[in-house]
């Protein structure tokens, strides 16, 4: 860490992957400095200790006043570049970088970088399980909830990093080359941050962008944005695709997950309905896992066996019980209209759905033309409430109960929901206007879905 050894550091936002690079840049000998919109009163009084302790400036509540004082800033994922005093660091050659970067220059290991707008976290957790059977030392991190910093430090050089990136966290990165990067796929989410699609595109292909040609880029061959952002890369592409069978990557076959290898040697992992993942969105979050754990160097087995263990994460089209003949589904990490799509089309029965929360810019149209034989029932919370409640009123769907918070979503949802139904918590949005992170929100629902069986 001698290469940030007492360089004026202002960490930018005080959240988990925040205070882990505050607490490694000191840890590294760097004069860091934090900011925070929130005051003092209003931080967490362990963190506040810390900082003090460690001899850290504080700006909370409000920015500094000359920003050439600093080297470099460290912005959080959630800290958008554009905001001014950013900007002025930036035109007075501060150099502007992020926790993910940080990780990468200051820690070791071998990195397995995943990005795209829905599926990060399930393909993250899948490659993850097979890295922790195939090596002695793997970690995942990143946007799952750990922020990289703090496993990159505690890695060897032969650990094994597997790492979910934002859009956010890529914006950042100069120097972040992975063994292994891969994009799911790209639909229209974080607009409100980026711009438009192209601004949206430009962060994903961040992923690759220090990548050689004997590294590997996984991309979607169904989804043609996407696999246009490799027209770019100079890793060697891999496609998988869910609907076509390939020269080259990860296909279906016969009802079958095979790859075709750079030899043109067809390789067979598992039939696609030994997977305990449901949908199709998943059968191509695990034709992706396979085709980077494979071109990683993984044996076929271990994959294999993991890809039929596997039975998916947290919030994400997680059952969590069922009361008078009614399946609860959170799908908390739904949190575009894409994502929800596909939890909808995932789903056989009767869905109640519980949708709405903070805006991030997104159009409901094809949101709600997804309901057509599947929903019969919407219930809304949140800021987009309205214009999920309009959108849905325009198409001719007017099924639709507006709740204040979650608790009376699900009480709501109990009350008109027939046996046979499903209560479908997928919000199409993210949770920002009324929790702190998606995992919050389906923890809460959790809890009032498990209160009707008491």
């Amino acid at each position: 860490m001698n290469d940030i050894k007492d360089k004026r550091v202002l960490v930018v936002g005080m959240g988990r992957s925040g205070e882990a690079a505050a607490r490694a840049l000191h840890d590294g000998g760097a004069r860091v400095a934090v900011q925070d919109s929130k005051t003092e009163d209003e931080m967490s009084p362990q963190l506040l200790s810390f900082l003090k302790s460690a001899g850290c400036d504080l700006y909370l509540g409000r920015t500094p006043d000359d920003m050439t004082q600093f080297d470099m800033l460290v912005l959080s994922p959630g800290v958008p570049p554009s905001l001014d005093f950013i900007r002025q660091a930036a035109g007075a050659g501060v150099e502007i970088t992020g926790e993910l970067e940080m990780a990468y220059r200051l820690g070791r290991g071998k990195y397995i970088a995943i990005t795209g707008t829905n599926g990060k976290t399930t393909t993250t957790s899948l490659v993850g399980e097979i890295f922790a059977e195939a090596v002695s030392s793997s970690f995942v991190v990143g946007n799952i909830g750990v922020a990289v910093i703090t496993k990159a430090v505690e890695a060897s050089d032969d650990s094994v990093l597997v790492t979910e990136c934002s859009s956010f966290q890529l914006e950042t990165v100069s120097t972040f080359r992975p063994e292994v990067s891969a994009i799911l796929n790209l639909t229209p989410d974080h607009l409100n941050r980026h711009g438009d699609m192209a601004g949206y595109g430009r962060a994903k292909a961040n992923i690759f962008m220090n990548q050689t040609e004997d590294q590997y880029c996984v991309l979607n061959y169904d989804d043609k944005l996407c696999f246009a952002l490799g027209d770019d890369a100079r890793a060697r592409i891999v496609p998988f695709s869910r609907l076509e069978e390939l020269e080259f990557g990860a296909f279906v076959k016969d009802g079958r997950i095979v790859i075709r290898n750079e030899e043109g040697e067809l390789i067979s992992f598992c039939r696609t309905d030994e997977l305990k993942i449901p949908g199709s969105h998943n059968l191509e979050n695990a034709l992706a896992a396979c085709a980077i754990a494979y071109f990683a160097g993984v044996d076929p087995e271990i994959i294999t066996r993991v890809l039929t263990e596997f039975a998916g994460v947290e919030h994400r089209i997680e059952f969590c019980g069922e009361y008078d003949g009614v399946r609860y589904i959170n799908d908390s990490k739904g949190t575009n209209p894409d994502a929800a799509i596909k939890a909808i089309e995932a789903m056989k029965e009767n869905i109640i759905l519980i949708a709405g929360g903070y805006d991030k810019g997104s159009s409901y149209e094809e949101f709600v033309a997804a309901f057509e034989g599947r929903v019969k029932a919407l219930v809304l919370l949140g800021v987009t409430a309205p214009k999920i409640r309009d959108t849905a009123l325009a198409a001719g769907f007017s099924n639709i109960y507006m709740c204040s918070d979650m608790a009376e979503c699900v009480s709501k949802s109990h009350e008109i929901a027939q046996p046979g139904d499903v209560v479908l918590l997928s919000p199409a949005c993210a949770s920002w206007d009324m929790y702190s992170s998606f995992e919050e929100r389906g923890r809460d629902f959790k809890e009032c879905a498990a209160k009707l069986g008491r």
